[in-house]
């Protein structure tokens, strides 16, 4: 069964993988937003679009343009959390930065190009909802504004930002990491499942439990990140470790300890697990049940 789950997760992000590489194709501008949008990566966001519109009672392909766009815009947020007046990072995913190849001048540029183009994207998106009368991309969209501005992605990284050298409580720690890593997986999860409207009227408990899913999800796989960053290398992750000590930043880890953040994840992907439960799927979800098992002990 894992095998089959593997192969599963495989396609899917090869799916995303290609549609990705059907972007960007000029020269300029468009080769550094190719840069980093091609620069690999775990492909979470649009897989679990992919995934939840499966699962709601839709077609994976379905929800890829919605899933492409959260991976543009959650490129973007790379890019700019790379630059010097942030974490000032100089290796991601294996590969120098953006602004290490460009200059902060077009990787500043890239970032924004990226975020247009991921609502470009949501919103021109083409499925069976259009002929419904039901238009599912605007929706989804404001669901991703929502998840990328100051109450999501961006109030997170300043909350974040604002707070180098400044020690978190537990509480503030997770409201941080909530915002700045939870925000785009919800928006993904949920996008899925408003994905799969042209076959059926979106049912609310798909809405909550994919919600639900998304957070869990997110704290365990932040605090796995934690645990990484110091107990990986940068050849096995692809990026510098032990930044977030370098700069002052509170983390699970600092909070709590190895062992500790061990148990968390277990629990929290216990829970996001359990959370799709609250759904009246039309679909199955044990791919995502399996989803979070691997992800809770991943090693990069």
């Amino acid at each position: 069964m894992a095998e089959t789950f593997q192969q599963q997760l495989e396609a899917a992000r090869q799916m995303a993988e290609d549609r990705l590489g059907q972007f960007f194709s000029g020269e300029g501008l468009e080769e550094a937003m190719r840069y980093s949008l091609l620069a690999g990566g775990k492909r979470l966001r649009p897989i679990l679009c992919m995934k939840f519109c499966e699962a709601a009672g839709g077609k994976p392909e379905e929800a890829l343009d919605f899933g492409c766009g959260v991976e543009m815009l959650h490129t973007y947020s790379l890019i700019h959390d790379d630059l010097p007046c942030m974490d000032n990072d100089d290796l991601r995913r294996g590969k120098p930065t953006s602004h290490k190849v460009y200059g902060e001048c077009v990787a500043t540029l890239a970032g924004d190009a990226l975020q247009a183009a991921a609502f470009q994207t949501v919103l021109f998106a083409k499925g069976p909802w259009r002929k419904e009368g039901k238009f599912a991309p605007y929706l989804a969209a404001g669901i991703l504004a929502t998840a990328a501005g100051h109450t999501g992605m961006c109030g997170g990284q300043y909350r974040d930002t604002v707070g180098d050298g400044k020690d978190h409580t537990l509480e503030e720690l997770t409201a941080i990491n909530n915002a700045k890593t939870g925000a785009l997986l919800r928006a993904a999860c949920i996008m899925g499942v408003i994905a799969s409207s042209g076959h059926r009227k979106v049912d609310d408990s798909c809405l909550d439990a994919a919600e639900a899913y998304a957070t869990y999800l997110g704290h365990a796989f932040q605090i796995r990140d934690d645990i990484l960053d110091v107990t990986s290398t940068a050849e096995a992750l692809g990026k510098p470790i032990g930044s977030d000590e370098a700069n002052g930043k509170s983390t699970y880890v600092k909070l709590l300890g190895v062992e500790e953040c061990e148990k968390r994840v277990e629990e929290y992907t216990q829970k996001a697990k359990d959370s799709l439960q609250l759904g009246k799927w039309r679909g199955n979800t044990s791919f995502l049940v399996w989803l979070a098992d691997e992800l809770g002990k991943r090693e990069k």
